[in-house]
């Protein structure tokens, strides 16, 4: 029987995964501070904490193992957001 591989994402905290599904959304340091009130520097530790559990060492490793692990889908809204509908112009 194989050994299953336990999903990174179990170790984060749900502050943790708040601040990363900003991260993958694109949002900086004070954009997340200010959606979350909290500091930037608790931010960052948490950003920082986060890449360490994941095992990365970049913002966009992180997104990249998001989005690969099906941690975040493509066009998913996260917690508490409404997703807009796709508008076109013509």
């Amino acid at each position: 029987m194989a050994e299953t591989t336990p999903h990174p994402f179990t170790d984060l905290t749900p502050r943790e995964r708040h601040i990363l599904q900003r991260v993958v959304r694109g949002c900086s340091n004070g954009t997340i501070s200010r959606e979350l009130f909290l500091s930037e520097a608790t931010v960052k530790t948490h950003v920082s904490r986060i890449l360490g559990k994941l095992g990365v060492v970049s913002r966009v490793q992180a997104v990249v193992l998001a989005y690969e692990t099906g941690f975040i889908r493509p066009g998913e809204a996260f917690e508490g957001e409404q997703q807009a509908p796709l508008r076109i112009a013509v």
